[in-house]
């Protein structure tokens, strides 16, 4: 698909609830005028999942491209004409791309783990851990996969409301075991290359001594959570001389992958948009 002319005056949007938190704006608009966009416009837009096919009812021409959040991500599937099969596979599309008058659903969320992880300079894990069983989690399996990991384990509160990650799984060539938070296999588990925490902010701090105390020496901690950062679990993993990275990158690369699909522009401002966020990141700290 090729992007918009560049002198169209433009407009996209992170939709969700609540939106107000969120950094894409940030990360969008600081492309945007790296790119000499400065007629295009990026919003966030409250927007619960009842809500979601009215609103996109309403968008007409002047529409490039949407960024989703959770619950929106699989929400929107039935509301698109075109999906992509990553996308399909994973169960969720976080971006929408609007062309010659159709829907399309993208999965950048992949792509920003994978590039996560190669920027952290991690090694393909040999054995993997995830804690969390939403879309995140779906997303983190598809980017393992691409490391040429072909199982996993995943840990959940309550392994009944896991089939649907499990159908994710499978469909992804994953073999997948399941564990609960309070398994007593769950320090072999944690023992792995790499756990990656799909769990939302301070849900995993109670786990943080046995993450930390069964990470083996070279093992690294993936927490999709970007603020406040670091987290309980990152700090108790990094006391013990481990690795621990933020969500913030996987933030920035599906952010400059969505800027790509939405604009045509293959020579997305990476620096420009890490800093602005990293700026910002900082700043609500301060608050």
């Amino acid at each position: 698909m090729t992007g918009p002319a560049q002198g169209e005056g433009r407009r996209a949007a992170v939709l969700g609830s609540p939106i107000a938190h969120s950094l894409s704006p940030v990360l969008h608009r600081t492309a945007h005028a790296a790119l000499g966009l400065g007629d295009w416009r990026y919003d966030a837009v409250e927007c619960a999942e009842d809500d979601l096919a009215g609103l996109l009812a309403t968008m007409g021409p002047e529409w490039a491209g949407l960024s989703l959040t959770m619950p929106l991500k699989r929400a929107v599937l039935p509301l698109l004409d075109t999906v992509s099969d990553l996308a399909v596979a994973v169960g969720g599309a976080n971006t929408v791309v609007f062309r010659d008058g159709a829907r399309h659903g993208e999965n950048t969320d992949v792509h920003g783990i994978v590039q996560t992880l190669a920027e952290a300079g991690l090694p393909a894990p040999a054995a993997a851990t995830v804690l969390g069983g939403g879309a995140t989690a779906a997303s983190t399996l598809a980017a393992l996969r691409e490391t040429g990991l072909a199982e996993a384990t995943l840990v959940v509160r309550d392994p009944a409301r896991a089939g649907e990650t499990l159908r994710i799984a499978e469909r992804l060539g994953v073999a997948l075991a399941v564990r609960t938070f309070d398994d007593a296999a769950l320090d072999a588990a944690l023992a792995a290359d790499l756990v990656v925490s799909t769990l939302p902010s301070g849900a995993a701090d109670a786990l943080a001594p046995r993450v930390a105390a069964a990470l083996p020496d070279k093992g690294a901690l993936f927490d999709v959570v970007y603020s406040p950062w670091p987290t309980a679990l990152a700090r108790a993993v990094q006391a013990r001389g481990r690795t621990a990275i933020g969500g913030f990158p996987m933030l920035l690369h599906q952010a400059a992958a969505q800027v790509t699909l939405m604009t045509g522009r293959t020579d997305v401002p990476i620096e420009a948009m890490r800093a602005a966020g990293e700026a910002e990141i900082a700043r609500r700290a301060r608050a």
